[in-house]
């Protein structure tokens, strides 16, 4: 009896077997087979050796996986005690040449970088589907139901959310200088907030003071983002003079620096501002290399004397800054700008729409067939600039910006319904922060406010917000104003801006049914104000994926600062070149073949001498001041009365003859009267 309950308590091999370890292929399904045979590679270890290839070896079979029966141990006859002992020889030491490591590169921990995002509602700008997405490297793979991917992979549960290409902001100002100071927000803070709210790529400018080398102030821009940004990003460069050193360095920079666009000023007189002229060579220059005029349109002549014209009349606070810019102003620049552009043939860029009226001007061209895109932003889209009368100063001027927000409160909504009819096409937020302190520098006068606003993180809510909750806009064209318009107009399209196989892993898992307040103490932007504050906003990223690195993940943002790239956007854009070239033949001037002219020619033998020319009498009006009759007087020195008596100036011939008190007449012409009754 002792043995049999010593038997049970031995403890056979399968009861070391856990039914839930980590098993080699998770996707097929685990059966233990108790009965009839045991797992095979149950007993076999599950640590994972680092030091070794991280490919996996071929599973053993049953067979194999047996233990061999141990060999019998030979015996080693014992050493010799007469036996010389083993000498070893040391080489010299091997002398090697220090090298600095390269720099990690995710792309070969293909394990760390393998994603799955399962049972989401794909979102592109033209059509919306249910699929999974595989990830890898940073690229998506492969895109559709069932798919067959390889082990390591981590798994996203998207049901019943969307999943939408990251956003691209295609108007930033990181760290700008500007009025004397610079941007708060650098490339990591306002990055890492772009993050945050979905998007994940912007576009700053290069925008350097007049005189300076664009190639110069192109090498200084890229020195201050390559080691910030968490995210990708790429370039506007800014013209702010113009002669034929720049008309060269525009050159160079599109054939080897990556740019395709520039931006121009109607504003900010003798500090960015071109005059017409040069806008109108600059704009030539553009559509010879096939790049973008981008402009922003604001009357900088009108817009120096009404600043005057305020501060006379006492009026110093940030409602003097929006007075002296009405919509009219900018409305003109845009048109003018529209028309400079148009004669040079040359596609054409709005930044910040601000107004209805400027929004009809590009609507309007657009109509008529000009190539032109009109970028409402952030601002202009969630707010109003009602808030520049409000008595806390602070308050008003966080919202001071130039174009600035337009007092009249429907503005907002007039901006989005033509972006969701394409009127207008995309969405940037000309993100320019400035603390209270540097907003501080126009207390006194409100030309010196530094101008800007934030919005590079709340741009993706605020629109579906405004765009898609209030039923304005679907899903698509939200995707498309936010994304996909945006990458095919600078060019890096489909890289960026659509899900499919082949594009960069920039996605945004969005789940439309949370929500959101929009606040200043919870923001993660480096300014300490935000001009949506209190907005609530349906709609929030819950997952987001750039370069296929999880940097969102259920409300945790986890980024690296100089993990983002620089995208180059190379020039002929075919949404913005498609229709230039034909046009530019169909509107080439045609002369006339016509017979040379063999009539006579007048002979001008003095040509700085003009011959006069002879006007002819008036009958009824003399040349000469006093009024001439055709008639002569009577031989009584009476006036003739068959003679007119008209005269423009009113004037009578006999004005200046004495007047007597009165005439008796007896007779008086036609007879006596009197003698009839």
């Amino acid at each position: 009896m002792a043995d049999k309950k010593k038997d049970k308590k031995e403890k056979s091999p399968e009861d070391d077997y856990d039914f839930f370890a980590p098993h080699p292929h998770p996707t097929k399904v685990r059966v233990r087979q108790s009965f009839f045979d045991h797992v095979p590679d149950a007993y076999d270890g599950k640590s994972i050796a680092f030091n070794e290839s991280p490919k996996r070896g071929q599973k053993k079979t049953a067979e194999e996986s047996k233990p061999e029966s141990p060999k019998p141990e030979e015996e080693t006859p014992a050493e010799s005690p007469d036996k010389t002992p083993v000498q070893e020889t040391i080489a010299n030491p091997i002398t090697m040449d220090i090298v600095a490591a390269d720099p990690w590169d995710t792309k070969y921990s293909s394990a760390q970088s393998r994603l799955l995002i399962k049972g989401g509602k794909i979102v592109n700008d033209d059509q919306s589907f249910d699929a999974d997405i595989y990830i890898e490297d940073g690229i998506i793979k492969q895109v559709g139901t069932n798919l067959v991917i390889p082990g390591g992979a981590r798994t996203i549960e998207a049901r019943g959310k969307l999943v939408m290409p990251g956003g691209i902001d295609t108007h930033t100002h990181m760290q700008l200088p500007f009025m004397g100071t610079y941007a708060v927000d650098d490339f990591y803070s306002g990055t890492k907030a772009a993050l945050a709210g979905g998007t994940t790529m912007i576009i700053d400018f290069v925008l350097d003071q007049k005189g300076v080398s664009l190639l110069e102030a192109y090498d200084k821009w890229r020195g201050w983002a390559d080691p910030k940004v968490c995210c990708d990003y790429g370039l506007h460069v800014g013209v702010t003079w113009w002669s034929d050193q720049v008309a060269k360095e525009m050159e160079t920079l599109c054939a080897e620096k990556g740019i395709n666009s520039f931006k121009m000023f109607l504003a900010y007189k003798d500090v960015f501002m071109l005059n017409d002229d040069e806008l109108y060579e600059s704009f030539k220059r553009i559509k010879e290399l096939g790049a973008l005029g981008m402009v922003h349109a604001e009357n900088g002549h009108l817009i120096a004397e009404k600043s005057k014209e305020m501060l006379k009349m006492g009026i110093s606070g940030p409602e003097g800054h929006e007075m002296c810019r009405p919509e009219e102003v900018e409305a003109e620049a845009t048109q003018r700008a529209i028309t400079i552009a148009n004669q040079a043939n040359c596609p054409l860029y709005i930044v910040h729409v601000m107004s209805k009226s400027s929004a009809d001007v590009v609507s309007k061209a657009r109509r008529e067939g000009k190539v032109v895109f009109g970028e409402p932003i952030a601002a202009s889209l969630g707010t109003d600039g009602t808030h520049y009368w409000n008595k806390c100063w602070r308050h008003a001027a966080g919202h001071v910006m130039g174009p600035p927000l337009r007092p009249d409160s429907s503005t907002p909504g007039y901006l989005m319904d033509l972006l969701a009819n394409n009127d207008l096409q995309v969405t940037g937020t000309d993100n320019c922060t400035f603390s209270a302190d540097q907003k501080a520098l126009g207390k006194d006068d409100f030309r010196k406010i530094p101008n800007g606003v934030n919005g590079v993180e709340d741009r993706m809510s605020v629109i579906w917000e405004k765009g898609v909750h209030s039923g304005k806009m679907d899903p698509c064209r939200f995707v498309a104003v936010t994304s996909t318009n945006a990458a095919k107009i600078f060019n890096i399209y489909p890289q960026k801006g659509r899900i499919a196989v082949g594009s960069d892993a920039d996605i945004v898992i969005w789940d439309p049914k949370e929500s959101r307040t929009i606040s200043a103490k919870t923001h993660h932007q480096a300014v300490d104000f935000n001009i949506f504050e209190g907005m609530v906003c349906h709609g929030v990223p819950v997952y987001v994926i750039t370069n296929g690195h999880v940097v969102l993940d259920e409300g945790q943002l986890k980024v690296t600062q100089g993990m983002g790239r620089f995208i180059p956007t190379p020039c002929n854009a075919e949404m913005v070149y498609g229709r230039v070239a034909k046009r530019e033949l169909a509107r080439m001037p045609q002369k006339v073949e016509r017979d040379p002219y063999t009539g006579p020619v007048v002979k001008i033998e003095n040509q700085d001498e003009v011959p006069g020319v002879k006007r002819d009498e008036n009958p009824i009006v003399g040349d000469t001041a006093s009024f001439a009759h055709s008639r002569p007087p009577t031989r009584g020195g009476g006036r003739n009365l068959q003679d007119s008596s008209f005269a423009l100036s009113g004037e009578q011939f006999d004005d200046k003859a004495p007047r007597r008190a009165q005439i008796r007449t007896s007779n008086p012409p036609g007879g006596k009267s009197s003698g009839l009754w």
